[in-house]
């Protein structure tokens, strides 16, 4: 019993690896929903790093400098790239360091050759001054993250009110 087990797990298995997506074109892998079949991870458990067989970004531009715009308008920006490597690029997410600033990104993957762009939306209520604001990028690219940046100044809106400084001592001054 426990031969014939092993022999049906073993047919399994080797039809299993016989069934696989390597002759499949991004079309037909995405019509199966099966992404994770195009993803490969160029590091190994041994530590080499395959640099050469996985998806590149080449981007255009990295910065964006709006120049100067006043405090509650919003910025958008248009980050294009390239896949210039050898596989499909799959980017898995996209994320800033906080709500003001929101990139969109393409769901599908990227063929090598192909170009893709990443949106940026900047709103800039409740900024002032210089503002740097990254976006990371992580896709199946070596490194897997890629930063972008929109930067620029915004000026103070002039009819906000001002919070005035408080003359009374603080309670914790009080005992001094």
């Amino acid at each position: 019993m426990k031969k014939l087990l092993l022999g049906v797990v073993l047919g399994c298995t080797i039809l299993a690896c016989q069934n696989g997506n390597s002759e499949k074109s991004i079309e037909e892998i995405q019509s199966e929903g099966k992404i994770s079949s195009i993803i490969r991870n160029p590091t190994t458990a041994n530590g080499t790093v395959d640099s050469v067989n996985v998806a590149k970004m080449d981007f255009e531009e990295l910065e964006y400098n709006f120049g100067e715009i006043d405090e509650g308008g919003v910025v958008e920006h248009v980050f294009k790239f390239t896949n210039t490597g050898k596989v499909p690029l799959v980017i898995s997410n996209a994320r800033s360091t906080c709500g003001c600033t929101v990139p969109d990104w393409p769901k599908d993957p990227v063929a090598p050759g192909e170009q893709g762009e990443v949106s940026v939306k900047f709103n800039t209520k409740g900024k002032k001054n210089q503002q740097s604001k990254p976006v990371t990028i992580i896709a199946n690219t070596y490194p897997n993250q890629t930063k972008v940046f929109i930067k620029g100044m915004v000026n103070p809106d002039p009819n906000a009110p001002v919070k005035a400084k408080s003359t009374e001592a603080k309670p914790s001054e009080m005992n001094r």
